[in-house]
């Protein structure tokens, strides 16, 4: 689900859900209207081509040959421009064969809920961050930090795209959310813990629950959240119709 909030005139989010491929994703444009929504757009276009990879290697290298093109396609269309830079953020789950994948650069966020207890996947890229890793400030301070909104990484404002990736394995029933920073501006990872445990297996209710929060709380930028449950399916048994010799070792 995806909404422009209760402020801004245009959505500059963008999400792809593609099951069949084994990527979901959500990119927060940056640059204004005919700028920002055009970098999210343009990722999540790229990497709607990506197919059906051959394993887990594959899909990888799709899928950051697709976040490369956009990459470009972002820098060539910004020097069209007079506004300066554009560009997005992405946060991405990749699934394939009980292994997964996150990749993102800027400050969407993947969270995996399992056995009742959430992790935040990424880190992001923010210079608040950057601050808090280098021990210059507390995070009583980071919490009112003036440029706290401030990404050092996003698609399309570099050469090549600078992104962060961490691989695990999938469990049964884990359960993943991909968001943008117009929802963690109004979540504490303790309160989304809460919220995700009591909603269960109901994914669309939890979006839906998400989102109307964030409105109810003012809700100043566009937010967007993908929810993704995991299930462990065992292999379809067969039926031999006739006899095969040489199953049995006569040939």
């Amino acid at each position: 689900m995806t909404d422009v909030g209760c402020v801004r005139e245009i959505n500059e989010d963008s999400i792809l859900t593609t099951p069949e491929s084994g990527v979901w994703l959500v990119a927060d444009g940056m640059g204004g209207h005919a700028a920002g929504d055009f970098a999210s757009q343009t990722i999540a276009a790229e990497i709607d081509t990506i197919g059906i990879p051959g394993d887990a290697v594959d899909l990888r290298a799709r899928f950051m040959d697709r976040l490369t093109r956009a990459n470009t396609q972002i820098l060539n269309h910004a020097a069209t421009l007079d506004d300066g830079t554009i560009g997005s953020t992405v946060a991405a789950l990749l699934t394939s064969q009980g292994h997964y994948a996150c990749i993102w650069s800027g400050d969407s966020r993947v969270y995996r809920l399992r056995g009742a207890v959430l992790t935040q996947i990424t880190e992001d890229h923010t210079e608040v961050r950057a601050l808090l890793d280098a021990g210059a400030i507390t995070q009583a301070e980071a919490d009112v930090w003036p440029r706290k909104n401030v990404i050092t990484h996003a698609i399309g404002v570099s050469p090549v795209p600078e992104c962060g990736m961490l691989e695990g394995s999938l469990a049964d029933k884990d359960v993943f959310l991909i968001c943008s920073d117009g929802l963690t501006e109004y979540y504490h990872n303790d309160e989304l813990e809460r919220v995700m445990n009591a909603a269960g297996n109901d994914l669309e209710g939890l979006c839906a629950e998400l989102v109307e929060t964030v409105r109810t709380r003012g809700g100043k930028d566009n937010v967007s959240v993908v929810t993704v449950l995991c299930r462990q399916v065992p292999l379809a048994g067969f039926e031999a119709d006739g006899m095969f010799p040489e199953f049995g070792g006569a040939l």
